[in-house]
Parts: structure tokens; C-alpha cells; sequence
């Protein structure tokens, strides 16, 4: 069971923006986000390192680690977890990993009226995108298509509120493209409201959900 009474500790890496939160409740919490390409590996503990004394609390008051999980950046989930796990290994604390396309619909939930439908789509690589379609139900979300990767001229076919870097956003308004991932207050909160049934202590077998395998260019696969 996630702690109520302690804060969680969030680390989102998932895209281009690397961001911490101690997260005690909606009303409560203290976030650092910044946004500088190829630096989540030098930043992300000197960003935990000023979340700790803005806040005066430590580590070992924490109740658990909530990680965004995937999909998304190969290199930003895998330094996420990296961060997550060996954080939760020193203070033997649990690790909650985060789906990130529902912690992102969570976030826009708040955004968003009831009943609006919304897809997020954001780049795979040149041709594929990863893509799921949610409806707000209240203060939450059900899924109406499920996360999956499909092919860009796909979504190029449709015709939703479609949110995510893979959209052409020349085309679409700013706040559609800025919504990429989600801020790690929302990492926090889906934990809180969700996480309970995936709380462990078994580091060794947690991984990014990447989705997709990742080829290198060049390697052959066994």
C-alpha cells in the first residue's frame, strides 16, 4: 500500500523535460523541471539534491519512489529508473513505476472538461508513433483505444483533439504540443490514486516499458 502519511518522491524522464516532485497531496508539493537536451544523467540528482532542502525533508521520510515507466525516451526511462532504483535501494524503499501516457491523461483531466476525448501521440522514430485515445469520466479517464504503435501516416487519418510531439503543430496550438509527458507532480499523483497494485521491492526485474525493442543501427540481432 502506497504511505498516505509520507510524501512520494516522482523522477520523470520519459522525453525531453527532466523533472523531480515531493509530492504530499494536490495542495502540498515541492517540483523542480528543467529543460536542457542530453543532461537528465548530469541534473536529475542535483535536482533531487534542492527538492530535499527546499522542502526540509530527506530521503528516509519518503514513503516511496514513483518513476514514469514508458513508453518514451530510451535513454530518459532508462536514466529514470536508473535514478529510482538506486535511491530506493539505499533507503530500502519501494518503487512504484508510473505508466506515462496515463499519468499524462490524468494531468489533462484537469485540463480538460468531462466527456472530452483526447489522443496523445508522441514519435517512435520517423514513421512510427506511439498512440492511445482517452476520455475524461468525471475527474478521471477510461481508455477508448488502447496504447499501441502505429504508423505516422495513421494518425495523420485522424481527426481527435491529438495531443504529443508526434503531431505536426504547425498545425495545432502550442498547449497541444507541449504535451509530450507529464509534469512529475502528475508521476505522484497516479501513483497515489493508482499505484497501489504495482508497489515493489524487486529492482532487479523492474524495467522501462519501452514498447518497442530497441535496434541499434548496424547491430545484428541474435
Amino acid at each position: 500500500m502506497v504511505n498516505e502519511k509520507k510524501p512520494i518522491l516522482a523522477i520523470e524522464t520519459s522525453e525531453k523535460n527532466c523533472g523531480v516532485c515531493l509530492y504530499f497531496n494536490s495542495e502540498k508539493y515541492f517540483e523542480f523541471t528543467f529543460r536542457l537536451k542530453n543532461a537528465h544523467s548530469e541534473k536529475i540528482f542535483e535536482l533531487i539534491d534542492k527538492l530535499f532542502q527546499a522542502s526540509d525533508f530527506s530521503i528516509n521520510e519518503t514513503g516511496c519512489i514513483a518513476v514514469s515507466s514508458g513508453p518514451g525516451s530510451f535513454t530518459g526511462l532508462r536514466i529514470g529508473m536508473s535514478a529510482a532504483k538506486g535511491l530506493a535501494f539505499g533507503s530500502a524503499l519501494p518503487i512504484i513505476p508510473v505508466p506515462t501516457f496515463e499519468a499524462m491523461a490524468l494531468q489533462l483531466c484537469d485540463l480538460y472538461l468531462d466527456g472530452t476525448q483526447f489522443s496523445i501521440a508522441n514519435k517512435v522514430n520517423s514513421e512510427e508513433v506511439y498512440y492511445a485515445k482517452f476520455q475524461i469520466k468525471g475527474n478521471n479517464y477510461i481508455f477508448v483505444e488502447k496504447l499501441n504503435i502505429i504508423k505516422h501516416s495513421d494518425l495523420e487519418k485522424k481527426s481527435d483533439l491529438i495531443l504529443g510531439n508526434a503531431v505536426n503543430h504547425n498545425q495545432f496550438n502550442e498547449t497541444a504540443f507541449m504535451f509530450s509527458a507529464p509534469s512529475a507532480k502528475y508521476i505522484a499523483k497516479w501513483a497515489e490514486k493508482f499505484g497501489s497494485d504495482k508497489i515493489t521491492f524487486d529492482y532487479d526485474y523492474l524495467e522501462p516499458d519501452y514498447l518497442k525493442e530497441l535496434i541499434i543501427k548496424g547491430m545484428k540481432k541474435c
